[in-house]
């Protein structure tokens, strides 16, 4: 059989595991930046209240003045997703996912393992774990199981016969059968409110009046068809980071950060032989929740420059006003045309690519991050010093990648003294102040009237 594995609200309670207090209080997960002023998910708590899915925000906060808004955490729900998916993997189930909170599985080939089919769809609540309310339903046919999972209670297995199926549909609401919702609303001008009376008007008709879209929906109201379910291919992760010492809002400087993750994440060995299908870039903002955008190329790629210009325009559309704290890149590789995921998080110790990023004092948090971090804590610069000669390593664009043989770890922010009116020698410098690998906090800045590199703080 087939069967569905279901977590209502999956983004909500995602975003909720940093604030599981809010779960038992009226909540609700927030429109997007730049999305209609509609509800997602809600809690419990406001669904008694009267709040549901979809309500305009107006209206939501009318109906209850004491409702949270959640922010949206695209990154934490894909990571928890990948965290379910993996542990249904690991007890034997080949999982097809649908969307975040939905996938699906054959049961064929675990019903021997765990001793018949209720004992498999029990052992795949237990591997997803009680905290997050997963129901599951199974039976013949693919729109069936989800059918049945979403009227069984949270930890229960549904089973739905073939021979059951049509009584089965019948009462359910036609908001279960997806389909577009202008077609919805014309059925329901028609006095089409359920499943069976859907699946009883003639196909013929239903083509006619509402096209392919309600063909198709009709013929899931019947059932739909016995198709299989193929078990996806399970990711293999390349991993980059990239986290500031301090908030940055820049788009200039997150361009940098982006393109130095890209530049390690290409470099990495395990890399050796894939091309690139699939980017992503998410980051995690101030104000809380964060922010992803993601984009499947047509042809796998290894250039660079066709990488940044599928993704790095994305960055235009972070949130400016809360600024970002964590934006991290993910990227899908594969072995030739086979693609594979890989995510840009985390930068390894004496990785180049924090050479590119500059960042910007004051502005809120940008940080490109992910599993691992930039070691060591960073120092307040304080004062000048006296300038001493270094020894400096520079990019092909002047930025420094090494200072007296210790690596750069970040570029926090760069300026230029032209000249000074207090003194008579003519003054032309290039400063930076960067973090070492060590730590350690330092300002370098380059004569460019001598072509020589001087130290004025740590190093």
């Amino acid at each position: 059989m087939i069967a569905c594995l279901l977590i209502p609200g999956f983004e909500l309670r995602a975003a909720l595991r940093r604030q599981p207090g809010l779960a038992l209080r009226p909540a609700a997960l927030s429109p997007g930046q730049g999305e209609e002023p509609l509800l997602g998910p809600v809690t419990g708590a406001a669904e008694r209240l009267g709040v549901r899915p979809g309500m305009r925000l107006g209206e939501a906060l009318a109906t209850s003045p004491e409702l949270v808004l959640v922010e949206q955490d695209p990154a934490a729900a894909e990571q928890a997703w990948e965290e379910i998916l993996r542990a249904l993997e690991d007890s034997g189930f080949a999982v097809d996912p649908d969307r975040p909170g939905c996938v699906y599985f054959e049961t064929r080939g675990v019903e021997r393992l765990y001793g018949g089919l209720e004992p498999a769809l029990t052992r795949a609540l237990a591997a997803v774990g009680t905290s997050w309310d997963a129901r599951v339903g199974a039976a013949e046919r693919r729109f069936a199981a989800l059918a049945a999972a979403t009227v069984a209670r949270a930890g229960q297995v549904l089973i739905v016969a073939d021979e059951r199926l049509p009584e089965f549909l019948a009462p359910l609401p036609l908001e279960l059968v997806p389909m577009d919702p202008a077609r919805r609303a014309e059925l329901r001008e028609l006095g089409v409110k359920r499943v069976g009376q859907l699946a009883g008007l003639p196909g013929g008709a239903v083509a006619e009046r509402l096209g392919p879209d309600g063909r198709r929906a009709w013929g899931l109201a019947r059932g739909g068809k016995a198709a299989r379910v193929r078990g996806r291919r399970p990711p293999a992760e390349i991993i980059e980071a990239l986290e500031f010492p301090e908030a940055i809002g820049n788009e200039l400087t997150l361009r940098r950060a982006f393109g130095a993750l890209l530049e390690a994440l290409l470099a990495r060995p395990e890399r050796a032989g894939r091309f690139v299908r699939k980017l992503a870039l998410s980051a995690r903002l101030v104000g809380g929740g964060s922010w992803r955008r993601t984009v499947t190329l047509r042809d796998a790629t290894t250039e660079p420059d066709r990488l940044k210009a599928a993704l790095a325009p994305k960055l235009a559309e972070l949130p400016g006003a809360d600024g970002a704290r964590r934006p991290a890149a993910r990227a899908a590789a594969g072995r030739g045309r086979r693609a594979r995921r890989a995510s840009a998080r985390g930068p390894a110790p004496g990785a180049r690519e924090h050479r590119h990023g500059i960042g910007q004092s004051g502005r809120r948090g940008c940080a490109v991050v992910a599993d691992s971090r930039v070691a060591g804590t960073v120092r307040s610069a304080g004062r000048l010093n006296a300038p001493r000669a270094a020894v400096v390593e520079a990019n092909f664009d002047g930025t420094p990648w090494q200072v007296n043989r210790q690596p750069v770890a970040l570029v926090r922010e760069e300026w230029r003294v032209v000249d000074r009116w207090w003194t008579q020698e003519p003054v032309a410098r290039r400063y930076f102040d960067v973090v070492l690998q060590s730590g350690e906090n330092a300002v370098v800045f380059r004569d460019e009237e001598k072509g020589c590199w001087f130290t004025q703080r740590g190093a």
